[in-house]
């Protein structure tokens, strides 16, 4: 009796060479995989893999922290001098640290001469007055020529008054009301709030605009009362508004 061996199936062969063929593509697939992944962590370490928005948004300013000095005169104080009884003249020194800061050193000179000639009262003074702060850049862009800041100044003047009146008879009471101040000193501290504007014209040169809200702190008047102006201050009150226009060189 013969044996019958079943011919191998010519399908079932070419499906085993199918599966096979494509473990080996997938072993090489996975091996070019990992070796790019080898070649990407030796050339970008794994502190500069993250997000770029999260890179970029850590990355320090690399502007140095000095960045000069500007020099300001003030046009807006002999213009009211020349025009009116009191007015002022006044210079400053800035710091630029970071184009964010700005350290200051206000100084000037405050005269007034005034001859009331409906009162009979006389009174004059003239002496320098200096103020202290800091201002603040406002702008989102600090790295900008132009921008808006802010700023708190301390201020102090010393300052010696001539006051009279010419004689003449109280209106009430009918008696000389006559007085004379001749050198007598006086004293004011005061507070400031500035908001200010700095505007490039050409090259280092720039203009500025800002606005002064002053309080007084303590005072000390004269004998005869009240000072009609105090020198960097302005007139007589317990609060005022000032303002200056500037001309700024940077250096």
């Amino acid at each position: 009796m013969s044996i019958m061996i079943p011919k191998k199936s010519i399908s079932g062969f070419i499906s085993r060479s199918g599966k096979a063929i494509a473990r080996t593509a997938k072993a090489a697939i996975l091996a070019r995989t990992a070796t790019m992944t080898a070649m990407a962590a030796l050339l970008c370490p794994a502190n500069e893999t993250m997000a770029q928005g999260k890179l970029f948004a850590i990355q320090k300013d690399s502007v140095a922290l000095f960045q000069g000095l500007q020099v300001s005169v003030d046009i807006a104080g002999p213009i009211a001098r020349a025009v009116s009884d009191y007015g002022e003249y006044e210079a400053a020194l800035k710091a630029n640290l970071h184009n964010q800061y700005f350290p200051v050193v206000e100084i000037g000179l405050g005269s007034a001469k005034h001859d009331d000639i409906v009162t009979g009262n006389y009174y004059k003074t003239s002496a320098p007055f200096f103020r202290i702060g800091c201002d603040i850049n406002l702008a989102k862009q600090k790295h900008t020529p132009n921008f808006v800041y802010a700023g708190l100044r301390y201020a102090f003047t010393s300052y010696k008054v001539d006051m009279w009146r010419k004689p003449s008879p109280d209106p009430i009471w009918g008696n000389d009301a006559t007085f004379i101040v001749d050198g007598e000193t006086c004293n004011q501290h005061w507070a400031e709030i500035v908001i200010g504007l700095k505007a490039k014209l050409f090259g280092p040169v720039h203009a500025g605009w800002n606005v002064r809200y002053k309080r007084r702190l303590s005072h000390k008047d004269c004998s005869a009362g009240n000072t009609w102006y105090i020198p960097g201050y302005g007139k007589y009150g317990d609060t005022r508004i000032g303002a200056n226009f500037n001309v700024i060189i940077d250096i």
